[in-house]
């Protein structure tokens, strides 16, 4: 059984350290620093199967133009304990820590590429993304981000909306296409066919499901998808969209982009 606990001291950090260089293959964070956080509206959180740590989230207090918020930079699971819905039970239990803290929104940066995070994000979170950063963290070396751009999906979870507090099933059957795909033996490649006149009420767009796949067998075709849909994406959320959904399939997952002011996040939809 799997148990989750607030991480607040000395030892209960340095747990961590082996969990970060399994993930990311980096040095650990130091623990003056994660100790630091954690005493001044920091939220790290462990996920434990009896008393062995397999998993973890982090964040620190994070404030812009007036508003405060958690900004959630971490959450690492060991390579055996992955899609158990672990990483959820993090978030969640982050939620509810940081609205305990007086937290009302929780931000985080994601691959758009990676769609398990993005399942995780917008469909099971409901966390919405309307910031596109080209190469936000410039050349990373890790081996999930080594070799591309990184590029990130700026997540903002308003966790005490009704758009995220009484979450009803959504129908998007009716979503206007923005591509097509393709396979190049088992990579999947992009055919786009839109206009840059947007109008419709929902768009889908299609990517790869697998994208380190994609990156480990045609690094060509891995960054014409960061480009390509860099551009796309960054035209949609200008027009007034927002990421708010996806749909995974076999080998493909298809994004869903609503009008931001469509939804209902308590004030924040301007």
């Amino acid at each position: 059984m799997i148990t989750l606990r607030e991480l607040t001291t000395i030892k209960d950090l340095e747990q961590l350290e082996k969990i970060e260089q399994n993930v990311w293959n980096m040095l650990p964070l130091p623990i003056h620093q994660t100790l630091t956080a954690v005493k001044n509206g920091g939220i790290i959180i462990g996920a434990f199967d009896q008393n062995k740590i397999i998993g973890f989230s982090y964040g620190f207090a994070g404030f812009q133009d007036g508003q405060t918020y958690l900004c959630s930079h971490m959450l690492g699971i060991e390579e055996d304990y992955r899609s158990k819905k672990i990483g959820e039970q993090l978030k969640r239990q982050q939620q509810e820590i940081a609205t305990q803290k007086g937290y009302r929104e929780i931000r985080w940066t994601y691959d758009p590429l990676e769609t398990r995070n993005a399942y995780l994000n917008l469909t099971k979170l409901r966390g919405t993304c309307s910031v596109y950063t080209e190469n936000a963290y410039g050349e990373m070396k890790d081996g999930l981000n080594k070799g591309l751009p990184s590029d990130r999906f700026e997540v903002h979870w308003y966790i005490s909306s009704e758009y995220v507090t009484e979450a009803e099933a959504e129908n998007y059957d009716s979503a206007a296409p923005l591509n097509e795909i393709h396979f190049n033996n088992d990579i999947p490649v992009c055919s786009q066919f839109h206009t840059k006149r947007f109008s419709a009420d929902v768009y889908s767009y299609e990517v790869p499901k697998d994208f380190q796949h994609v990156k480990a067998h045609n690094h060509k075709v891995a960054l014409d998808w960061r480009m390509t849909t860099r551009k796309t994406f960054q035209e949609l959320l200008s027009a007034g969209y927002s990421a708010v959904h996806l749909i995974p399939g076999k080998y493909t997952a298809k994004y869903i982009f609503v009008k931001h002011n469509t939804l209902q996040l308590g004030g924040h939809n301007i």
